[in-house]
């Protein structure tokens, strides 16, 4: 029998683009690492909704089932539409542009090969390429910012300054080639 994994019935947070982007990239990484699609695992990362099988025996415990439940659940989070629009559309872009960012990769990332950069490096400089592409109202310097924290938190110590160093690089290119078209006051770096 299959049950769902308890979410709190009264803790809630509210979602914010870096938690987007974070969820993009748990998302991505999920997807590169098995042969499961984003679309299939969206609620599990994004509403965080489990299903797991139930044990066959329930410990003795002090506490009544809802108060074990709301103690052992996840956090809700609350997503704006605009947010889960920016999640869907950041991982399709990110997708489609997978091909064109390995390349920048191959070229920026003096002598690593692209299968010796960390997977979650090159999930992240393909996020940043992606959005710094087809995300005009986000400023380049926020768009690297928010990816080289998610690198600090989810990578290797010395990811964060190889991606900027890489993502330094893709901006100057992306600009010679007519790619990076920011609009809007103070969005050009």
């Amino acid at each position: 029998m299959v049950s769902e994994f308890p979410i709190s019935q009264f803790r809630q947070i509210n979602g914010t683009r870096r938690m987007a982007r974070e969820k993009v990239m748990q998302l991505l990484v999920s997807c590169s690492s098995s042969d499961i699609s984003w679309e299939e695992i969206f609620p599990h990362i994004v509403f965080r909704n489990f299903s797991f099988l139930e044990h066959e025996a329930e410990p003795q415990k002090l506490l009544t089932p809802e108060e074990i439940n709301e103690l052992e659940s996840d956090t809700r989070i609350h997503w704006e539409e605009s947010e889960l629009d920016f999640i869907k559309e950041l991982i399709q872009y990110t997708l489609e542009e997978t091909e064109f960012t390995d390349g920048l990769l191959e070229r920026f990332a003096q002598n690593w090969e692209l299968e010796r950069i960390a997977l979650m490096d090159r999930v992240l400089l393909r996020m940043a390429t992606a959005e710094l592409i087809h995300f005009e109202t986000i400023p380049t310097k926020v768009t690297i910012n928010e990816i080289i924290e998610l690198a600090k938190r989810y990578s290797t110590d010395k990811s964060n300054v190889f991606i900027n160093g890489v993502l330094d690089a893709v901006v100057v290119e992306l600009i010679a080639e007519n790619k990076l078209s920011k609009s809007g006051r103070g969005l050009i770096s």
